[in-house]
């Protein structure tokens, strides 16, 4: 059955105004496709640059003593601000702007890798903070019974941290921070069976991954440059490579994130081990600690992180942000040996 005359002669005229861009139906056709990309690729540009802004440091006393509902200048209990704050740093990878982006596969979550770089590196100290909370401060000694809550939450938190399938990572997570509340809870409850032991041998060991961990990161923050190629002779020989120049923000972005993590635990730290470190005479090496992790976090003036070399017309920030890195690395060092003799 054939079309009537009037609606066949339409069609045709649609057809051939498509397929000629210059005739008034192409050009309204091919300018309605044009804004229709323009506008999500203006949506998808602005979304990606919102969504990869850094968090804030935050006041970890005042979010602990929010989630203890103390409303005065009461102590907390010991053990609080440290669990408090390593769930805070959880909860801030599972719902800051965009929420967690490791894992996504649509726009513009795919096309980002300053904030899933950035995710990575504080998701590393969050691992290691839990893991010593785990097998140093919440057991008195090596052979004592594990707490529950801690046993586990912790595997969670070790999940793939770039699987979007079933399970994702959002939901391990989750199930790894319900734990932590309920250690938590055990913790600040008066008479309760939780544990937190803030003993110098206990936070020596904590301290000993936290200095391999920045000295592997002020490294490969330094490779960023030709003057930084070098081989270490140790074992063999293993050579250190200048860094890939698309991979540049790729460590800097993951140093900041690992950065923003430690400096929030370390605060805690501070609470919770403030009369260990004052016993030791270590509170001012400690603080020199903090110091220069807050360095760290110094906000970048340039969208793009610039690599200079030398001293050459721009300035490097992997080399910048290597220094702080390393000098608290260094702090770190000098802190377990005062813990040791103090």
């Amino acid at each position: 059955m054939s079309l009537p005359a009037n609606k066949r002669s339409n069609e045709n005229a649609t057809l051939s105004g498509i397929l000629n861009p210059s005739s008034s139906e192409g050009k309204g056709v091919y300018w309605t496709i044009g804004t229709i990309l323009a506008l999500i690729v203006g949506v998808t540009t602005v979304l990606g640059q919102y969504w990869s802004i850094e968090p804030a440091p935050y006041d970890v006393v005042e979010a602990a003593k929010k989630k203890a509902n103390i409303t005065d200048e009461s102590p907390l209990p010991v053990g609080y601000a440290y669990t408090a704050t390593v769930i805070g740093i959880a909860e801030t990878l599972m719902y800051k702007r965009g929420g967690y982006l490791s894992n996504d596969v649509t726009l513009p979550s795919i096309l980002l890798d300053n904030m899933p770089n950035w995710e990575f590196g504080a998701l590393v100290a969050l691992r290691d903070a839990v893991t010593a909370l785990r097998n140093q401060f919440a057991r008195a000694q090596s052979q004592s019974k594990e707490d529950p809550d801690l046993a586990a939450g912790e595997p969670q938190l070790y999940y793939d941290h770039m699987s979007w399938g079933l399970p994702s990572s959002e939901s391990e997570y989750m199930k790894g921070i319900e734990s932590l509340y309920r250690y938590l809870e055990r913790v600040g409850r008066s008479g309760g069976d939780a544990v937190f032991h803030a003993r110098a041998d206990n936070l020596r060991q904590y301290l000993e991954v936290l200095d391999k961990r920045l000295g592997s990161l002020s490294l490969r923050l330094s490779a960023s440059t030709d003057v930084h190629e070098f081989t270490i002779e140790q074992q063999g020989v293993t050579t250190l490579p200048k860094t890939p120049w698309l991979q540049v923000d790729d460590i800097f972005y993951e140093a900041r994130g690992h950065t923003w993590a430690l400096l929030h635990v370390l605060r805690a730290v501070e609470v919770d081990f403030k009369e260990t470190l004052e016993g030791k005479n270590a509170y001012s090496t400690f603080l020199q600690i903090i110091h220069e992790l807050e360095y760290a976090q110094t906000p970048t003036l340039s969208p793009v992180v610039l690599n200079g070399s030398g001293f050459g017309l721009f300035s490097n920030y992997s080399v910048t942000l290597a220094n702080y890195v390393a000098r608290a690395g260094a702090a770190i060092l000098d802190l377990r040996d005062v813990l040791l003799r103090g």
